[in-house]
């Protein structure tokens, strides 16, 4: 392990990478993705403009501090008892990955803390990239976007104890809007990445999307190990199956421009969600759906549902109807609020 803290202190780091809204998330999972890869799996996110910041400041040497905004608390460790089972171990893994010590990292989000748009995954991403420009300066090798892909994905997905997916770290990296093709079964390629929109598109989209955040933060667990258990032993398989067809039909859609028809498929697949995982929907984020589809758009809960954020699309005009019955019905709820946001054309960047 090596220590950063003069070259910190010299010089801080700090980057940045968007969260995201999806539709098909969870057939970015191993487990769903590669016994029917015969099917074709996808999952089609966009990248939002709440981006999570990560600044790489120095600390003492042999500690490895780790704060967030949002957390009340932080931890602080010696680079040989770094622990990868607390709330921060997904972050202190990654640097013990690159081995270093001597440096704090802080993190920012713009999203709602547990708000189900991928804020962990985002947080990992940016985290990579200030570390991998350490590296950089100290002329070490340099990854590409598609190796920061690929180690935020493992490193979560063996942190968490497995069955973690990939699409938040890829929205993270490469922000826009994207159909993804999952075939992990190709060694060499294991994903596919099909830009849906050039950035003129992306801000015609932002037009047609509502993001809202509940007010209850969301625990994805219970509902991912659900959803996984529920597949492999046949129970919902064909459900998901349409669901899948769902979002590819949806995907075409935003690629058209057709914002009803991209609605319409977006009610279908949170029809196919809902009777498979009712509890994936509490009676807030319930609501939010049923007023989305009532105003004419498509609605669907971010991530795994479960409280955290709604998001809807539809025609401008209907959009412009569901802001303010959404504002309406959250105004009571504490901290629940319509999110500001567009389509964020970036990804990972340098700040």
């Amino acid at each position: 392990m090596d220590s950063i803290r003069e070259l910190l202190t010299r010089q801080p780091i700090t980057f940045s990478a968007p969260c995201r809204v999806d539709a098909g998330g969870t057939w970015d999972i191993k487990s769903l993705a590669l016994p029917l890869e015969r099917k074709t799996p996808v999952t089609v996110n966009m990248a939002l403009t709440l981006r999570t910041t990560v600044t790489l400041a120095p600390w003492e040497d042999g500690q490895v501090r780790i704060s967030s905004r949002g957390f009340s608390h932080t931890e602080t460790a010696h680079w040989e008892r770094l622990p990868f089972d607390s709330p921060f171990g997904l972050f202190f893994a990654a640097v013990s990955y690159f081995g270093f010590h001597g440096l704090e990292v802080k993190i920012d989000s713009r999203s709602p803390v547990k708000s189900a748009l991928g804020g962990s995954s985002t947080a990992l991403v940016a985290l990579l990239g200030a570390l991998e420009e350490l590296s950089k300066i100290r002329a070490e090798k340099r990854l590409s976007r598609k190796e920061i892909l690929h180690l935020a994905y493992h490193l979560e997905d063996g942190i968490s104890g497995g069955n973690c997916g990939i699409q938040d770290q890829a929205a993270a990296v490469y922000g826009g809007v994207h159909l993804w093709k999952w075939h992990f079964g190709r060694a060499h390629e294991p994903l596919t990445r099909i830009p849906l929109m050039d950035e003129a598109g992306q801000e015609a989209l932002s037009k047609h999307i509502l993001v809202a955040y509940s007010g209850k933060s969301h625990v994805a667990a219970h509902t991912n190990r659900k959803w996984v258990n529920d597949f492999l032993s046949g129970k919902t398989r064909s459900g998901w199956i349409k669901a899948n067809a769902s979002v590819r039909a949806f995907a075409r859609a935003i690629r058209l421009k057709d914002w009803n028809q991209a609605a319409l498929f977006l009610r279908e697949e949170m029809a196919l969600r809902k009777k498979m995982t009712p509890e994936a929907l509490d009676d807030v984020t319930e609501k939010m759906v049923m007023v989305a589809e009532n105003a004419g758009c498509g609605g669907r809960f971010a991530g795994a549902g479960a409280g955290g954020s709604v998001w809807a699309l539809g025609e401008k005009a209907n959009i412009h109807v569901l802001r303010r019955k959404w504002q309406e019905m959250l105004a009571p709820i504490k901290d629940a609020q319509i999110l500001d946001v567009g389509v964020d054309a970036e990804g990972i960047r340098r700040e």
